[in-house]
């Protein structure tokens, strides 16, 4: 497993290598703008060129890119549903820019809508930019903890939302391991990590999974609460991260930490944990 974190892209993008390697990644994750607004810049041709160089001279990769925060792909009132579409427009075609392999969007929250029609509002949503953005930039769906109106917290919502993707070659999952403890899947012990695995082989298929959010997480199993926390210092634990880190059918995935930072120290404190749980 290749691991890294979500790095800033504070400063601009000819600060986020230098960044990722103090860091100790092999492979990362960035937003492509700011991530709590609606505005963005343009890229910049040089610095996003420096930026791939960079990438390759340190052996980093693969790289992903995160949807901005505000985008509702699930929201049912117009003027959000198609501006959140123009984004991940946008993202894919940038994605494509910085050479991501990647866009990882939340599923989204329904609000008032049942959660069938927040489904379709997904579905209907991606297969629109998929279509105006045709390029080899993949989508992949990050499962939720199922906090207030989320949706794409049980892998039968994950499956009924990619069934109804037109372009499977480019629809897939990112699997977070503390979203997916707090929506009720035990990944803390050996037998409740195999369930939930077959469970997923059965709704979406194993293979869709192209990343892996490696999180502890700061609630309880199934408390639908959204807390990341420090890899072992949770709920999931270092038993539980032994067991994801080394299963035979995920040691082979890219692992992106986002675990909570108040310096390189925390960073560098997690990386190390985690690295020390691989078994060769």
């Amino acid at each position: 497993m290749r691991f890294g974190f979500h790095i800033s892209i504070k400063g601009g993008f000819s600060k986020v290598v230098e960044r990722a390697t103090i860091k100790n990644c092999e492979t990362i994750q960035i937003f492509s703008r700011n991530p709590r607004g609606w505005q963005h810049k343009p890229l910049v041709c040089g610095e996003v060129e420096k930026f791939k160089k960079d990438l390759k001279i340190f052996g980093i990769s693969p790289l992903f890119i995160h949807m901005p925060y505000l985008p509702n792909l699930a929201s049912s009132n117009p003027g959000l549903h198609t501006k959140s579409r123009e984004t991940l427009e946008d993202e894919l075609k940038r994605a494509d820019l910085l050479g991501a392999s990647f866009v990882i969007v939340h599923v989204g929250s329904r609000v008032q809508a049942t959660e069938e029609i927040a489904q379709l509002n997904v579905i209907r949503g991606i297969n629109a930019a998929l279509q105006r953005v045709e390029n080899g930039v993949g989508l992949l769906l990050e499962n939720t903890a199922g906090q207030g109106g989320e949706i794409g917290y049980k892998f039968s919502q994950l499956k009924e939302i990619i069934r109804g993707v037109e372009d499977q070659k480019r629809i897939g999952v990112c699997l977070d391991t503390a979203h997916a403890f707090e929506a009720g899947y035990n990944l803390s012990t050996p037998q409740g990590l195999e369930t939930s695995l077959d469970e997923f082989e059965r709704f979406v298929g194993l293979k869709k999974i192209h990343l892996i959010h490696l999180n502890d997480s700061k609630t309880p199993l199934g408390s639908h609460s959204d807390r990341h926390w420090h890899i072992g210092e949770g709920h999931i634990g270092l038993d539980g991260f032994i067991n994801i880190v080394n299963h035979p059918l995920l040691k082979n995935l890219p692992g992106i930490l986002e675990t909570p930072c108040k310096d390189d120290k925390e960073d560098l404190k997690n990386m190390g944990v985690i690295k020390g749980l691989v078994q060769n």
